[in-house]
This record gives C-alpha cells, sequence and structure tokens, in this order.
C-alpha cells in the first residue's frame, strides 16, 4: 500500500449479525395516540433495546428504547418506548432537520438493495421530515427531501411534561402508521407484503447532552468551539460505524401470520460476502484511482482492514469479479447454483433467477 490516504467508505466494526423481528398480524382495530398501553399492542413482542451505533463494544445507552411492530392488509404499525427523564422538542416545521432536537428516526429498505430507501425522523412535539434516499451518501446518493409518505400518520404520548426540566418525566412514546401502498412503490413486486416477505430496517434515537437550568434544558457545548457536543446515536441495528446509512447491517422485518420464524436467505448471506470485497474495492480505489480484479489483493485489504473477528464464514461460489477504470461488478451463486447475486460499484444488489 501507499501513503494512507483518506478512507471514503469506512469498513464497519461490526459482522454481519442483523437483528430479526417476526412482525405479527393486527388482531383489533388501531387507535392513533401514541400509547403503547392499549390492546392493539398486547401480542406484538419488542425488540431488543438499542445499542450505540457502532456496536456492543460501546457503553450501554443511559436511556432505554425498544420498538414492536404490526401489520395487516394495508399498514405497517410501528411503537416505540423512549425512556428518560430529558424530553424536549423546539423544532416546529415539517421537513425541517429533526435531528437538531432529540428524536426517533425509522429507515425502510423494502427490497433489501441498499437503494431507495425511505428515512423517517420525528421529535416530541412530533414533527416530522420523510425523504427518499436515491442510494446511501457514501455512494453519492441524494436525498429527495420533497417525498413526502403518502397516507402516513404518527402521535407522540408524554409520561411527563415536554420542555419542562422540573417535571416527573419517564418516556415518550410514538406510534407510526405507514401505508402500503406508498411503500410497494419501492418494494420489487410493487405490491404489499405477504407473508413470508421481508423488509431490512432500522431504527435510531438521537439524544444529546443536555443540562437542567432554570426548568429548560440546554445543551451541552464544547467550551473550546462553542458548539454541542456531538450526539449519541442509539440504533436496533448497530452498523460498526457512526453512520447509519449502511443499509446492509440493519435489521431483518419478516412479516408473519402465526408463530413462524424464517430464517434469513441465503441470498442475504451472499451479499454480505460480496459487500465486504464491495469495501476492499473502494479502499483500493482510494489508494490507486481505479479497481482491481485480483481476488488475492481484495483479500488482503481484508485482512488489513477489517476487524479480526469478521473472516469468511460463508463460500462464494462461482465468484466473478469485473472491472473498468470507473466501476466494478461482483457476482456469485447460491450453493444450488440456482440464483445469481450482484453487487455494484455505487453499492446496489441484485438477485437473478439461474
Amino acid at each position: 500500500m501507499n501513503a494512507k490516504p483518506e478512507i471514503r467508505i469506512p469498513i464497519p466494526k461490526v459482522g454481519f449479525t442483523p437483528p430479526v423481528y417476526y412482525c405479527k398480524r393486527a388482531t383489533m382495530p388501531h387507535t392513533l395516540d401514541g400509547r403503547l398501553d392499549k390492546d392493539f399492542w398486547k401480542d406484538a413482542p419488542f425488540t431488543e433495546y438499542f445499542q450505540d451505533i457502532e456496536g456492543p463494544t460501546l457503553p450501554e445507552p443511559r436511556f432505554r428504547t425498544r420498538t414492536k411492530m404490526l401489520w395487516d392488509d394495508e399498514n405497517l404499525y410501528i411503537g416505540a418506548i423512549l425512556e428518560g427523564d430529558e424530553i424536549w422538542g423546539h423544532q416546529t416545521e415539517h421537513d425541517c432537520v429533526i435531528f437538531h432536537d432529540n428524536d426517533f428516526e425509522i429507515f425502510l429498505d423494502t427490497n433489501s438493495d441498499t437503494q431507495e430507501y425511505i428515512e423517517y425522523e420525528m421529535n416530541a412535539k412530533n414533527t416530522t421530515w420523510d425523504l427518499l434516499l436515491t442510494k446511501a451518501y457514501r455512494d453519492q446518493g441524494s436525498p429527495i427531501n420533497g417525498l413526502e409518505v403518502k397516507g402516513l400518520k404518527s402521535a407522540v404520548h408524554i409520561d411527563g411534561t415536554l420542555n419542562d426540566s422540573t417535571a416527573q418525566n419517564k418516556y415518550w412514546s410514538v406510534e407510526v402508521v405507514i401505508p402500503f401502498t406508498t411503500l410497494a412503490e419501492t418494494a420489487d413486486s410493487r405490491k404489499a407484503p405477504v407473508s413470508g416477505d421481508f423488509y431490512r430496517l432500522n431504527f435510531s434515537r438521537v439524544q444529546w447532552d443536555v443540562t437542567k437550568e432554570n426548568g429548560t434544558y440546554q445543551k451541552v457545548c464544547d467550551p473550546t468551539t462553542g458548539k454541542p457536543n456531538p450526539e449519541s446515536n442509539w440504533v436496533w441495528a448497530p452498523t460498526g460505524v457512526i453512520n447509519i446509512h449502511y443499509p446492509e447491517l440493519w435489521g431483518f422485518l419478516f412479516f408473519c401470520t402465526g408463530d413462524e420464524t424464517p430464517s434469513i436467505p441465503e441470498t442475504e448471506l451472499v451479499k454480505w460476502e460480496l459487500r465486504k470485497l464491495y469495501y476492499a474495492e473502494q479502499i483500493y480505489f482510494d489508494y490507486h484511482g481505479g479497481y482491481t480484479d485480483d481476488v488475492n489483493t481484495l483479500a488482503k485489504i481484508l485482512q488489513d482492514f477489517a476487524p479480526a473477528s469478521e473472516n469468511q464464514s460463508y463460500h462464494l461460489r462461482r465468484l466473478k469479479v469485473q472491472v473498468t477504470d470507473h466501476f466494478f461488478e461482483l457476482s456469485a451463486t447460491t450453493k444450488d447454483h440456482t440464483r445469481t447475486v450482484l453487487l455494484f460499484a455505487d453499492g446496489k444488489t441484485q438477485v437473478k433467477e439461474g
């Protein structure tokens, strides 16, 4: 390797261990009020508590957060409880940058191709921001802020008092209802999900360090710069970097009708092994200004840059690496060779039959 350049796309500090949620069918009518202590939610299990975005090697978040989900023919229902006594929010304009406040965020990729995914943010005032990412920022993706998720509804419930640091605050909870008519626009089938289908998704909680002063909350600032200290990012599925936009590491939401527990498809394991080669190609480009089709060189980069624990756990079959001066294409097949998985230089994945 030459002198170290800036690495544009860091390799995550975590391996492919995404959480899985088996989403049950809703059995009761829904009333939108932000509360999760009602009969509608009683049969829906909670997710695991959120972790730091960089993974389990970081300290546990100082406040607990978890979510639950249900579905029916029309909607995906998401509920979350954000524990803690620091309940505040000031943003009031729709589609403003909500994470300047503490917030709750949803990320949804309906076809697991890491592109054309929805981001939704909300604060404790139920001020919202919805946008579409054409692809991840690392892949020169552009946010479409003009997107409006048609029919989406949300509500907030506060056990305490908003913007009052003297109150006996316990938590704030949210409900978000997302119609499948909108989500289907980015799904391969262009239809609502059926039992056995899955989405990739993640949740994030942004939490700022604050002090309590005269009944208010004030962000803690760095005395040398005068700027607020960096916010904490607590998530359901850690990405191993301080960047939520690594969709390949988001969790799996399986749509179920009973007690079935589908497994992560083999094609997703192939995608992950190809994704590691994608990271290596991007690092090679940072050093050399182009890509390589030498698999041994890519393996050496992974040995040098990937976490020691992230050894290859799935053997790639019929691996192909094709490059041009400005692009590359990776491909491999499933064990029975009936499906081919492709991953491109811009991050997109694709599965083809045969």
